[in-house]
């Protein structure tokens, strides 16, 4: 596998250089797919009366799209993963997820419905050919049992919510007031930052990413050949089972883009000093305190693990999911609001996002390092893939969920999924000791790792 290859790598802040090069690459990548995301919902249900003219759908009709459309973006990894590991490697299929993306984004600037939904399918290829490949890389930069793994995918993933910040704010406003086609065209542009920068950075990903069958080492072409031991099947095992914890954050999660979006444009105050927020401008908010509490989260759990106390991939995990179901409470609040008042707050909003976004940051990148720690070597891009299919389910219940606010009302749907959440968290929990030992040790050594560092940074 590329993380055993023995070649001396550049380090930039404490971390491999090429890191960074996969950093700005997803960071373009996201800024694409978040702008676009932004404004689908709006220019689906915006009328084709007014003068930036959308498509006149109804909430329930755009919210049932939207969650085919992400669902099927993450359910491509699969494929996406597969091709990698059977043909390409991981660095060819980011290479050409990326320019199957760029050609998607620049399909939907065109003002055709016919455009539209072949954009979209470029998009859902791409990412699926993108996505897991790229999250296994970063993984591959380390070796095993390296301590700044964990760190290093949470750097990665503040790369991430750079690109979805900034495409919220940039590409919503754009969308908005200038013509939801030059949004969609600009995400476009902004896609072929991300493809050109990740060639130009070739050198810092030495022995990262390449096609395990074409390799010389000895390793790799046993790791192909020989079939899974107990120990691997046991560690996949509780894989998807921690999958089981993505699917139900997610189809809660994102409802950022879907449910509360539409929330926020039809019946939140927006005004703010005699102007009015953009709706669309909420979404910045979760990558906001992701990049602004991403080191702060990171650095307390790395703090728990030196002291000896539990902080395991897996409960990280749990913690997160409770954590961000305990911000839908906030929604309720704000839907209580408005049914008293008619119209509610914007800092329930507010509040909901930072929740959610303390669960992300315990949940998310770390999930992505724990795929690392323990997919086979033959299939570490399937299991990634399978990874982010997950997420894509819970994006189908995500799109569920908000149809299903017409029929119940917003408060009962946000202070069901708070529940459900909290209890489902605490559900994993009870197993949570007998899902640790399937792992065999796969994160024992790195408190003892850990404690070695901060002596030798004391002396």
């Amino acid at each position: 596998m590329a993380n055993s290859t023995p070649i001396k790598r550049k380090e930039l802040f404490g971390h491999p250089a090429g890191l960074y090069v996969l950093f700005f690459t997803e960071m373009w990548e996201r800024f694409s797919y978040y702008g676009m995301r932004a404004i689908l919902v709006l220019y689906l249900v915006t009328k084709t009366t007014e003068t930036n003219a959308g498509l006149g759908w109804s909430n329930t009709e755009a919210l049932a799209l939207y969650g085919w459309y992400t669902m099927l973006v993450y359910v491509a990894s699969i494929p996406g993963g597969w091709i990698a590991d059977k043909f390409l490697g991981q660095k060819k299929s980011v290479v050409l997820g990326a320019i199957l993306l760029v050609i998607g984004h620049t399909i939907l600037a065109i003002e055709e419905l016919w455009a539209f939904y072949t954009g979209l399918g470029f998009i859902i290829a791409g990412v699926g050919m993108l996505k897991p490949n790229i999250s296994t890389m970063v993984g591959g930069l380390y070796k095993k049992g390296d301590i700044r793994r964990d760190k290093g995918f949470t750097i990665f993933y503040i790369g991430i919510n750079v690109g979805a910040f900034l495409s919220s704010l940039i590409v919503g406003y754009v969308g908005e007031k200038y013509g939801w086609h030059y949004g969609f065209g600009l995400a476009g542009i902004c896609m072929f930052f991300g493809l050109v920068q990740f060639l130009l950075g070739q050198k810092y990903l030495q022995g990262v990413g390449d096609f395990l069958g074409s390799s010389e080492k000895e390793e790799d072409v046993e790791a192909l050949k020989r079939p899974l031991t107990k120990i691997e099947k046991d560690r996949v095992i509780v894989l998807i089972l921690s999958f089981l914890m993505v699917i139900v954050f997610f189809g809660a999660f994102e409802q950022a883009g879907g449910l509360m979006n539409i929330y926020a444009k039809d019946k939140t105050n927006r005004m703010l000093m005699g102007w009015e927020v953009p709706a669309s401008w909420f979404q910045s908010l979760n990558a906001f305190f992701i990049i602004t509490l991403g080191t702060l989260v990171a650095g307390f759990w790395a703090k728990r693990k030196l002291k000896g106390k539990e902080a395991s991939s897996l409960f990280k995990m749990i913690m997160g999911l409770v954590i961000m179901g305990a911000g839908f409470l906030f929604m309720s609040a704000a839907s209580a609001e408005h049914n008293s008042t008619g119209e509610s707050a914007m800092y329930w909003l507010v509040l909901a996002y930072l929740f959610h976004t303390v669960g992300e940051l315990s949940l998310s990148p770390v999930s992505l390092s724990f795929v690392t720690k323990l997919a086979p070597a033959k299939y570490a891009s399937l299991m990634m893939g399978l990874y982010f299919a997950t997420t894509g389910l819970g994006n189908k219940v995500a799109g569920l969920l908000g149809e299903s606010a017409s029929q119940f009302g917003e408060f009962n749907i946000f202070t069901g999924i708070a529940v459900f959440c909290i209890l489902f968290g605490l559900l994993i929990y009870v197993f949570f000791k007998k899902l640790k030992a399937l792992t065999h040790g796969a994160e024992d050594n790195e408190r003892d790792l850990l404690h070695s560092v901060e002596e030798a940074s004391n002396e």
